[in-house]
């Protein structure tokens, strides 16, 4: 069985230099083959228009370090950033950036953007519209960010091509915490996979987040679990052959109906996304 570690750690807002230092500390804490730090790690989340100036390509000083980082301890690293568009001036993603031992980098970007509350990332961020599926050591994973995972037709994707987990990062604040703790065994179950999240934990500005980064089997069960409000690194064991079993018992990829997924579609908003 392989190993996934979520660090559930507090980044300092701004100083990518700390919080790769963070990143490079965590590596030497676990033998997790898989490590996933939150949304927005890299630089902190509430950073408005600080973005454009912290934000990086895949080429940028603190990529290629993660990169360096996984190559050296053969890691895969999972950390989320605000990601600069190489082809497009000043278009920004919410992104998490995917780092393997052996391979380049490369970024999911958010998909729905959290733009209601406290939250403003309509007007930093582009939409991403890409779902790529990693090979890892615990499986073929999907990634999610935050507000995605509110959106079940996102994990159900994952599901019907073939990946064994989805993680999501996140930066739920605690007034959330009620609903991830609710949604979360949902997706696990209704798609019989892993669920993964790693949640930032501490407080940024007028935001304090909640942490509870955990692992939840494909029948709901809780895995391992961090605690809430409490800096840590939650280290899970993924046994794949659960997925058969959850399989057997509840065959909801098998049963989707592809109608009903297509009449979906008719209901979407045409697709902006940059």
């Amino acid at each position: 069985m392989s190993k996934i570690a979520l660090v559930q750690m507090q980044p300092r807002l701004g100083d990518k230099a700390h919080n790769l230092g963070i990143v490079e500390r965590a590596i030497h804490s676990t033998d997790a083959e898989v490590l996933a730090f939150p949304e927005m790690f890299l630089t902190g989340y509430t950073l408005r228009d600080r973005y454009m100036e912290l934000a990086e390509g895949l080429d940028g000083p603190s990529v290629r370090k993660l990169v360096e980082l996984a190559s050296e301890h053969e890691r895969w690293l999972v950390v989320g950033m605000p990601e600069l568009d190489p082809d497009k001036s000043g278009i920004l993603y919410n992104s998490a950036l995917v780092v393997s031992p052996d391979a380049e980098p490369e970024t999911y970007r958010k998909m729905v953007l959290a733009n209601f509350g406290p939250f403003e990332e309509n007007l930093y961020f582009a939409r991403g519209n890409k779902m790529p599926i990693f090979d890892t050591p615990v499986g073929r994973m999907g990634v999610e960010i935050c507000f995605d995972l509110f959106f079940p037709e996102i994990t159900k994707l994952y599901a019907l091509e073939g990946a064994d987990m989805v993680l999501c990062i996140s930066a739920s604040p605690s007034v959330t915490r009620e609903f991830f703790e609710k949604i979360l065994p949902a997706r696990a179950i209704e798609n019989t996979i892993f669920m993964a999240y790693a949640n930032l934990v501490g407080t940024e500005q007028n935001m304090t987040f909640w942490g509870g980064s955990q692992l939840i089997g494909p029948r709901g069960n809780v895995k391992a679990g961090g605690k809430p409000f409490v800096e840590g690194l939650v280290k899970a064991e993924i046994d794949l052959s659960e997925l058969e079993v959850a399989r057997q018992f509840r065959p909801t990829i098998r049963e989707t109906r592809q109608d009903l997924m297509e009449r979906l579609g008719e209901f979407a908003e045409p697709d902006d996304a940059q």
